[in-house]
């Protein structure tokens, strides 16, 4: 599994192959290029005798802003450093402010694109729509919340989802503070509990997921926006408990145990299938990007957002994400070509497939 940290080295090899060939002809019309064995572009074999050629850089220039959830930031600043290499002239700075603070910045008109853990809440529509800010939502990979033990827990395999609201409600608070208040059968061990913050689109996700409500969480845990600090928290407590996205715990595998959850139809694991299929809900989650539609019009952001759309599934996996199933591969180039606006992910209920979604 691949860190955040390690990002830009784990995609190095991407730039080859057939997509970002087409990449680069849609972006000047450079010489195709074919991959190596060892992943460089080198140009593709012709009729004539005339000596290679490096593939040139575009002659974009410009800036395209993005901001908002810190989970969905190691995509985009992939995809950025990727579409740097053939558009050297074209800034993409990626910042952190979390899914609510990019939303703010974004409805403002601010930036030009907001990555999202979460859909778009009708109040921050209803701000965007104030400020004359029209959007594109674009899926760009699935998450799974995963709810983590520290690995000398040997009683809690699985947790239903009143079981987790048990734990994580608010009226849990200076209240359920062992293993065996949540089941009688579990040992009389002192929970310690640690998740996002409250301005995260996970925190939202999970709280809404669990409790039925986005920031409705009882308040003594420990919040952190740095996952890592989650996975140590975890660590250092038998009976600790934390959650996050499915990347982190891969990460963390040999550190951690991840239960599984009982949404209703029985125990599942947050494997990819079971991500993929919306079979581990209501904890699977879309991470999405919103992108300004007159910022479109700027070649630029066009570029870009075509870029992001033809490579996100391989840097979906790099990064540790789950890719789009094929069916919503070709919805979400489709959405960006006609620069469809508005929310289908908005209040959609947990487990609904993407693709359907999509075709809203």
């Amino acid at each position: 599994m691949m860190s955040k940290k390690n990002i830009k080295r784990n995609v190095a090899l991407f730039v080859a192959g057939v997509t970002l060939t087409a990449v680069l002809a849609s972006c000047g019309g450079e010489t195709p290029t074919t991959p190596t064995a060892t992943g460089a572009a080198t140009p593709a074999a012709t009729t004539t005798d005339a000596p290679a050629t490096t593939p040139a850089a575009s002659n974009l220039s410009g800036s395209v802003t993005a901001d908002g959830s810190s989970t969905v930031a190691p995509m985009t600043k992939a995809v950025a450093e990727e579409f740097a290499k053939v558009n050297p002239g074209v800034k993409v700075p990626v910042g952190t402010s979390g899914t609510g603070g990019g939303f703010k910045k974004f409805c403002a008109g601010d930036i030009d694109i907001s990555n999202a853990s979460r859909p778009i809440k009708k109040a921050e529509a209803e701000d965007c729509a104030k400020n004359k800010v029209e959007f594109v939502e674009i899926p760009v990979a699935i998450d799974g919340l995963t709810v983590v033990v520290n690995k000398e827990n040997t009683w809690a395999k699985c947790l239903t989802i009143p079981e987790l609201k048990t734990i994580w409600g608010p009226d849990a608070e200076g209240k359920i503070t062992t293993w065996n208040q949540v089941r009688p059968d579990f040992p009389n061990e002192p929970l310690a509990l640690f998740g996002a913050g409250a301005d995260s689109g996970t925190f939202d996700y999970f709280t809404e997921a669990v409790n039925g409500k986005s920031k409705v969480s009882r308040k003594d845990f420990q919040p952190s926006e740095d996952d890592n600090i989650i996975v140590k928290g975890v660590q250092g407590a038998k009976g600790s408990m934390g959650f996050f996205g499915v990347a982190y715990f891969e990460e963390n595998a040999s550190a951690l145990t991840a239960i599984e959850v009982d949404g209703g139809a029985g125990c599942v694991a947050p494997t990819t299938e079971n991500i993929n299929t919306g079979k581990y809900s209501p904890l699977s989650r879309p991470l999405l990007i919103y992108i300004n539609k007159k910022a479109l019009d700027r070649p630029e952001v066009k570029a870009f957002a075509e870029f992001y759309a033809a490579n996100k599934d391989k840097l979906a996996k790099d990064v540790g994400y789950v890719a789009l199933p094929a069916e919503a591969i070709e919805l979400v180039k489709e959405r960006i070509k006609t620069g469809k606006t508005g929310s289908t992910f908005q209040d959609a209920p947990a487990g609904t497939p993407i693709a359907d979604l999509l075709k809203k």
